[in-house]
């Protein structure tokens, strides 16, 4: 057996042999039981032996080797590592040995090692082209299998989710595991996800939620750009359930109204809603204040009557609500994929959400019905087993 020993530049293969960059002895450790073997050479050497632990329990392989970042023949992996080179300067390198320079002279002055100035000269001869560094680096891709893909598009088709939480749905409901990355490009490549900066930035604000179910209801409007109806739509706070929804052919005061109803009619005999926020928009009359900031209008006076408090977001401060706004995107989405509105609902209110206990699988209609107030609790029981 082959143990292969490398000077210390940093990588560390497997324990306890620390494997290195290029240079390397080799030896046959006969006598494995030594405590401590030590070989230095322009540079520290440690091998550790362990004690009473048979050679073929080490954990390594019969060839201990580290792949070089310039290969000497095309079918060598190449990896990465920690370089010192830029193309500037292996032009400048290539430039070197083409005016007959010595290959130790151009190491000297680059910081690198004569053997790295070699194989970028060996390959630049029998290629003509000047080597490329920090490209096609690393393990190869490895493709999505057919029963991989299957699995994905069935998860997909049933959640319609992104990568971050199809992941976890598939390993929990189909007990496949699949990178991130692969799902991510897998469904790249069918036009099923979208590349989004925006989520690669930190956020500068932190979400909240209110604890309880009808603590708080987000409203906004919508305009369909396919149908050309107008949706308005009113959301849930905390379990984030779609509580109440219309088409309209006009966006104003009076279809604002309709929805509340809605809301309350179904509603109302669970638990009434508490608050509800909005934006400036006219068809809340919240467009026109005094210089106290206070405004009055139908649609105030309606919430009021049925015991809501309204609550104005801050101008230009969009996350007051957001909730509602991020829900419109799903609808663009996701809406024309169902027969109708109401299949579509059903559908959003039945799904895992990755706001909620998503580690459960909770959706907003189990968070809903979770998270309601003792009262509205106590009050249901009432009224169906006659408390």
């Amino acid at each position: 057996m082959r143990i292969h020993l490398v000077r210390a530049t940093g990588v560390v293969r497997h324990d306890p042999i620390a494997c290195y960059n290029q240079d390397k002895f080799q030896f046959a450790p006969e006598k494995w039981s030594k405590h401590l073997f030590c070989f230095l050479k322009t540079g520290i050497w440690v091998f550790i032996i362990p004690l009473g632990i048979p050679p073929w329990r080490w954990g390594i392989s019969e060839d201990c080797t580290v792949p070089k970042v310039f290969p000497i023949s095309d079918g060598e992996l190449k990896t990465s590592s920690t370089m010192k080179l830029t193309m500037k300067k292996i032009r400048w390198i290539i430039r070197q040995k083409e005016k007959k320079e010595s290959s130790g002279t151009i190491a000297k002055i680059q910081h690198i090692s004569r053997r790295r100035v070699d194989q970028l000269w060996k390959q630049y001869r029998e290629t003509g082209v000047i080597p490329i560094i920090g490209k096609a680096m690393g393990r190869p891709r490895k493709p999505v299998t057919e029963e991989e893909s299957k699995v994905i598009d069935e998860a997909y088709q049933r959640f319609r989710y992104g990568v971050r939480m199809l992941e976890f749905l598939i390993r929990q409901l189909y007990a496949v595991i699949i990178s991130h990355n692969r799902i991510h490009r897998y469904l790249m490549d069918r036009g099923l996800a979208r590349a989004e900066v925006s989520k690669r930035k930190q956020r500068k604000w932190v979400r909240y939620e209110r604890a309880h179910s009808m603590s708080a209801g987000h409203i906004d409007w919508h305009e369909d750009s396919i149908s050309g109806l107008k949706i308005c739509a009113i959301l849930d706070d905390s379990s984030r359930k779609i509580l109440a929804i219309d088409e309209f052919a006009a966006i104003n005061m009076e279809n604002s109204i309709t929805t509340v109803n809605r809301l309350i009619q179904e509603y109302g005999p669970i638990c009434p809603l508490r608050e509800m926020i909005m934006d400036h928009g006219s068809e809340y009359g919240a467009h026109r204040r005094d210089e106290n900031g206070d405004w009055d209008s139908e649609f105030k006076r309606y919430l009021e009557s049925e015991g809501i408090k309204p609550i104005l977001a801050r101008v230009n401060h969009p996350q007051t609500n957001g909730k509602i706004e991020n829900w419109f995107d799903t609808y663009k989405r996701f809406r024309y994929e169902f027969s109708s509105l109401d299949e579509f609902i059903v559908w959003y209110n039945n799904r895992p959400h990755g706001s909620l206990d998503f580690d459960n699988l909770e959706s907003p209609e189990l968070a809903f019905w979770k998270r309601l107030p003792q009262e509205a609790i106590l009050g249901i029981g009432i009224r169906v087993f006659g408390w």
